[in-house]
């Protein structure tokens, strides 16, 4: 069974009142649909953009699960090092596919352990080092360019650890996925005869997730990536089709554009009300913001906010913002409609007489309901609102949701007119980066920054 998406509380007229689509908005987005849909489909064909045709392309995938196969038993730990489309992906897999509390559980080499080393913080990197031995763990080192300063650094103190922890054996303990040709590790990982597996030149890290950026540690660990794939080419065919009315991509962004562009809704919050979908809500996050927040040609900025909630644990931090505060956000609930694992909930005791409504029904349940009622009374308050419905979570509805969203992303960029796939406001924060921390050729640029003034006036010192 398919994901469904239902958009009628985000049209005008609807439930929460006249906050929405108009009819007028939808049928103008229809009109265009085709030559939309066309321009996008002249980018799969020349092979400017490739992650329409990561689920069909199975060779990757056997030569993640033939290492995999062939290391079995060899690691307690899968420590990836890696940053933004190079970890969020894997994350979002580890949170939807792994067991809840993996690491807690786990310290075999059966079912090694997960760690992605996402950040540069101090606290992270020595924790993970400390925690995961390195001579019982493989290290995934995730990088297109092998420039990136975050990763890269990651790996060079873990490299060292490696040939501390077992001298010339480093080898058998690295793994690297990069460019096919051009890089820093392309060079490095020939030199040293190390596993090494391709990011596809024409597939940009925010929508890598399907290649062996997620591919390589998915089959290091278990999941069903062959049911990934088919979810995702499931979840690609309906977001390709003509028929602008049945094509969930589509109607999706142009809801979105519509509500920022005509009602000033500018702000998307997913709302996942599953704990195995949580950090779909963070992948999602760099999707939306990388690819659409961008500069038009005209000098126009363009791009919503998308913003993160959490069912049921933001009822209790963020709904009261949600329903009384100012009405600039629409929001997407992710339902499931049956949680694998599900709890009853015990018969309440003596002198807990007002609890009994909640014994014999299911955590499950209860979750449902809190999704249910949240939604409705975001809608009552006109807040324009859409479900999107898993029938459980598993690798197949998790691929097809993926999808979903990266080619509505894509029809985003086609609605504001720019280039969903480049990303130029973040390459300045490198260059400065670079120049900050000394990199051969950017000495101009460290002049630059450290002779530009941030706290100059209006600092407080406590």
């Amino acid at each position: 069974m398919a994901l469904s998406l239902d958009y009628t509380c985000f049209l005008k007229g609807g439930p929460q009142g006249d906050v929405g689509v108009s009819s007028a908005a939808l049928e103008a987005a229809e009109a265009a649909h085709g030559r939309r849909l066309d321009a996008m489909l002249a980018q799969r064909a020349n092979g400017t953009i490739g992650f329409y045709d990561l689920p069909d392309d199975r060779g990757p995938l056997e030569q993640c699960l033939e290492f995999a196969e062939r290391t079995r038993g060899r690691y307690e730990n899968i420590v990836v090092l890696g940053i933004g489309g190079s970890a969020l992906g894997t994350l979002a897999l580890h949170a939807s596919l792994s067991p809840p509390l993996h690491n807690i559980k786990n310290r075999s080499t059966d079912r090694p352990r997960l760690f992605v080393v996402d950040n540069v913080d101090p606290v992270l990197v020595s924790g993970v080092l400390r925690t995961a031995n390195p001579g019982r763990s493989l290290f995934i080192v995730i990088s297109k360019s092998g420039s990136t300063a975050e990763t890269m650094s990651q790996f060079l103190l873990f490299l060292e650890a490696l040939k501390t922890s077992v001298g010339d054996a480093w080898r058998d303990h690295v793994a690297v996925v990069t460019d096919a040709e051009n890089g820093y590790l392309r060079p490095f990982a020939d030199a040293n005869d190390l596993p090494s597996f391709i990011i596809p030149a024409n597939v940009g890290g925010r929508f890598s997730v399907l290649t062996p950026v997620g591919l390589l540690p998915g089959a290091c660990m278990g999941w069903d990536l062959g049911a990934l794939l088919d979810g995702a080419a499931t979840g690609r065919d309906a977001c390709l089709r003509r028929d602008f009315r049945s094509n969930p991509a589509a109607i999706y962004a142009a809801c979105h554009h519509d509500l920022d562009r005509n009602a000033d809704i500018n702000v998307q919050v997913l709302f996942p009300y599953s704990h195995r979908l949580r950090l779909l809500a963070d992948w999602n996050t760099q999707l939306v913001a990388e690819s659409l927040g961008k500069t038009t040609a005209s000098g126009e900025r363009v791009g919503p906010t998308p913003h993160r909630a959490l069912g049921a644990t933001d009822q209790h931090s963020q709904v009261q913002l949600f329903a009384e505060g100012p009405i600039d956000k629409a929001f997407t609930f992710l339902r499931v409609l049956e949680h694998t694992d599900d709890v009853v909930i015990p018969q309440a005791p003596t002198g807990l007489e007002p609890l009994r409504y909640l014994g014999g029904k299911t955590f499950g349940q209860l979750l449902d309901a809190e999704c249910r009622a949240t939604n409705l009374a975001l809608v009552e308050a006109g807040r324009p609102c859409c479900t999107i419905t898993f029938p459980t979570v598993s690798a197949e509805t998790v691929g097809e949701w993926l999808m979903w969203m990266e080619i509505a992303t894509a029809y985003g960029g086609e609605l504001y007119g720019i280039n969903a796939f480049d990303q130029p406001g973040v390459e300045a924060g490198k260059v400065a980066t670079y120049g900050l921390m000394g990199r051969e050729g950017f000495e101009s640029e460290k002049a630059r920054v450290e002779g530009t003034p941030l706290t100059d006036e209006g600092s407080v010192v406590g």
